[in-house]
């Protein structure tokens, strides 16, 4: 019978993100299981979360651990797995824990297998091939740590409580030093994982339009004011955050980081909205996980027109935004 651990961080506020609900959710789903947490104070994530089922809560709290650092997340990590007797790990595949689920695996003897989507008692399903095949897999090797990508599953939710936890101690050093953390500010933030919605905007903002010239300022203001008011995530395919390479007018706020598709990201958004993007294969592949697709294009015949959208607006994006800029502006 398998030791089932789910190993979670506390957020700054002591809290437990979804990301950590999410990794709860699916060790519910497998029967028996514990809950480690890990934190500068793990007791108000522990209550959070008190009525989950759990057999047991483990807690490795201190000041060295609120800060993500691999040194000590690794060193906790591996305490809380021993003193469980853990033969199955799982975490959310956050940043966090993106840089130390294998380091842990290798220091219990085990295996590890990140970007999971699914665990079920037979074993896990992720993707290959940028999002293009699904594998289903098992492993004999034990203990199996298994990184949870977010927003595979919906997150665990049910009533706070009090929960008993049973401090493991854990003697961690680490050379880094967090001093402080830089971070631009609400409204420059384009790349948001947790908006309903995903505006994708593709390489024909920046060419020539009716009028034979090309009109970047106003589509980056366009676009910006959408995003602000929507608080909807931006994307780029490909050739938009291309074209800085090549000499072309850009816009000013897109980066690679924004990309998706073929090459890029798989976001995971509950709808997503195109604009002036060709939609053939390379670019909708990035489009697998959004549950509700729209597009709009001036040409009836572009790829998201041959199955690719829920619904296709053929239009001027420049136009529609603009007047969807002004009714969210009248609300």
């Amino acid at each position: 019978m398998e030791n089932i651990l789910v190993i979670v961080h506390t957020e700054p506020n002591g809290s437990l993100a979804k990301p950590a609900l999410e990794a709860v959710a699916v060790a519910k789903t497998l029967g028996s299981f514990s809950v480690g947490l890990i934190g500068a104070d793990t007791q108000k994530a522990a209550n959070q979360i008190a009525g989950c089922g759990a057999a047991k809560f483990l807690a490795v709290t201190g000041a060295e651990f609120s800060q993500p650092r691999y040194a000590t997340d690794a060193a906790a990590a591996e305490a809380i797995a021993k003193a469980a007797a853990a033969t199955i790990v799982i975490v959310p595949h956050t940043s966090r824990w993106g840089r130390v689920a294998a380091g842990v695996a290798a220091r219990l003897g085990g295996r590890a297998d990140t970007h999971v989507t699914g665990v079920t008692a037979t074993g896990i399903t992720r993707w290959y091939y940028r999002q293009r095949m699904e594998a289903q897999m098992t492993r004999t090797q034990r203990p199996w740590v298994i990184a949870l990508d977010p927003g595979c599953v919906a997150p665990w939710t049910g009533a706070a409580g009090t929960a008993a936890t049973t401090p493991v101690a854990v003697t961690a050093t680490s050379r880094t030093q967090v001093t402080g953390i830089k971070a631009p500010e609400a409204s420059q933030q384009t790349i948001r994982p947790d908006a309903k919605l995903l505006f994708v905007a593709g390489a024909g903002w920046t060419k020539k339009q009716a009028d034979g010239a090309t009109h970047v300022p106003e589509a980056a203001e366009i676009i910006l004011g959408f995003l602000n008011a929507s608080k909807a995530s931006l994307g780029s395919s490909k050739s938009l955050v291309d074209l800085s390479g090549e000499g072309q007018a850009v816009l000013p706020f897109m980066s690679h980081l924004n990309q998706i598709g073929q090459t890029g990201s798989t976001p995971r958004h509950p709808k997503g909205l195109s604009t002036c993007c060709h939609g053939e294969e390379p670019h909708t592949v990035g489009w697998r996980f959004i549950n509700e697709r729209r597009a709009i294009s001036l040409d009836p015949n572009c790829g998201w027109a041959r199955g690719k959208a829920d619904v296709l607006y053929v239009a001027d994006a420049f136009a529609v935004m603009r007047k969807v800029n002004a009714l969210l502006a009248g609300k």
